[in-house]
């Protein structure tokens, strides 16, 4: 199923960025790895609590303690925010790097002050913490988890040191204590060269067509969208297709990269390189414009 954009304005990415850059500097975890979200949250005044209590007598308890100011969750909670103790109640069974981000997001909510303005207790879930979450309540509080766990332009600034390619946000988001999920996603947007990652479901077999990717989101840097523009980018990928046959099959995890030909918005052909890379729950597809030339980052961001 195709997935709604998450992205968020000008204006608020740019306060997120100094909020977040205020809570590393308070905790002095700038150029600290992997990011210390403990120390992060000690300086902005928020506990998580060491209890696994998240139970339906416990937030049937919080729940009455909100009231009608209680922002619910979607699905089953994962994390629960009392705003005003400021302490984050966590479900421990999920996987520990999903945590760190949850942890984050949860604490965004204690930390923008619009927000937690809004709300006694906020639940989190699985849908609410997404990256395709479409309220924009929740978009800036996965914003800000991902300034502070990236820390700010630090990683950016490492992956440019490297090649390009698509094991540079897989080897150095273990560094930072990231998913390769928003690891990849980060060195996308945040990249100054014309790029994209295509996101794909983990392909099906298909008795005719062999086998069928489907199309998740797609994310882009600001010099993909200002150079090539937006992509109707198709539902479903095969191996008869230039994208689809990237798709590692078979045991295998990535395939090398290949040119490829991207048609914009206008018609315009642009040479591109591919590759993909999967690590089972998605198949990410890393497309680099080599006729586009490098930009600036922060000059995008005004245009």
């Amino acid at each position: 199923m195709r997935r709604p954009d998450d992205s968020i304005s000008v204006s608020q990415q740019t306060a997120i960025r100094r909020l977040a850059e205020k809570a590393l500097q308070e905790a002095d975890a700038i150029g600290r790895f992997p990011t210390p979200v403990a120390d992060v949250l000690a300086a902005a005044n928020v506990v998580v609590s060491d209890e696994q209590v998240l139970d339906e007598s416990f937030l049937a308890g919080l729940r009455k303690q909100a009231g009608a100011a209680l922002r619910r969750a979607l699905s089953k909670v994962l994390g629960v925010l009392d705003v005003a103790g400021r302490v984050i109640y966590l479900d421990r069974s999920i996987h520990a790097v999903k945590q760190t981000f949850l942890t984050l997001h949860e604490a965004a909510h204690a930390v923008l002050p619009w927000q937690r303005k809004m709300f006694v207790v906020a639940e989190d879930c699985q849908m609410t913490i997404a990256p395709e979450i479409s309220e924009v309540f929740e978009r800036e509080a996965n914003a800000f988890a991902s300034e502070v766990l990236f820390q700010i332009d630090q990683f950016s600034n490492e992956a440019e040191d490297h090649e390009f390619g698509i094991f540079v946000p897989v080897k150095l988001g273990k560094r930072y204590g990231a998913s390769i999920y928003s690891s990849v996603r980060r060195y996308v947007s945040g990249n100054r060269r014309a790029c994209a990652v295509l996101v794909l479901e983990p392909p099906e077999i298909c008795p005719i067509r062999g086998c069928v990717a489907k199309f998740r989101r797609v994310v882009d840097s600001p010099s993909f969208r200002r150079s090539i523009g937006p992509i109707d980018w198709p539902d479903e990928f095969t191996p008869d297709d230039s994208i689809g046959s990237l798709v590692p099959l078979g045991g295998r995890k990535w395939s090398r990269p290949r040119e490829i030909v991207v048609i914009d918005y206008r018609g315009t052909k642009h040479r591109c390189v591919a590759e993909a890379f999967t690590q089972q729950y998605q198949v990410f597809v890393l497309i680099h414009a080599v006729d586009v030339p490098m930009c600036e980052f922060a000059e995008l961001l005004s245009v």
